[in-house]
């Protein structure tokens, strides 16, 4: 059990760093979009940016209260871009490989639910609520792009 925990721990802290640094990123490129739609473009990026920061939330929740674990504070790489197009595009791709990687978390969870009788289903039920939202952003970030 203690390795599937460690393994878990790892994993969480990973996703944490990539909520930081999805935070920081959208942040940073809302402030570069120019154009005749930039405001609606900008509300909905900052909105991510928002969806993230609650991610994080949730992870350091999962990490210091349910893992008995210290949360990092490091971040992912972040990823640049300048134009309206290119800063979508990079962040639906962010967006696409986070997914994947929560659903790993997602399958350790569920594929060794019996390590975690008192936290199974918070954990079951916040990382797949994180991948929900993380979808949404995919559909959201789509729709910008016209794809």
């Amino acid at each position: 059990m203690a390795n599937v925990k460690k393994e878990l721990v790892d994993m969480v802290n990973h996703a944490l760093e990539l909520e930081h640094a999805a935070r920081i990123q959208y942040l940073a490129h809302a402030e570069l979009i120019k154009g005749i739609n930039a405001e609606k473009v900008i509300e909905r990026i900052k909105e991510i940016a928002s969806d993230e920061e609650k991610h994080e939330g949730i992870f350091r929740n999962l990490l210091g209260n349910y893992l008995s674990a210290e949360a990092v504070m490091s971040l992912a790489p972040t990823h640049k871009a300048k134009e309206t197009k290119k800063i979508l595009e990079v962040n639906l791709k962010a967006e696409k490989e986070a997914i994947d990687f929560y659903k790993e978390i997602y399958k350790k969870i569920v594929e060794n639910k019996d390590s975690f009788p008192y936290e199974f289903e918070t954990l079951e039920h916040e990382v797949r609520h994180v991948i929900i939202d993380e979808q949404e952003h995919v559909a959201e970030l789509s729709v910008l792009l016209g794809i």
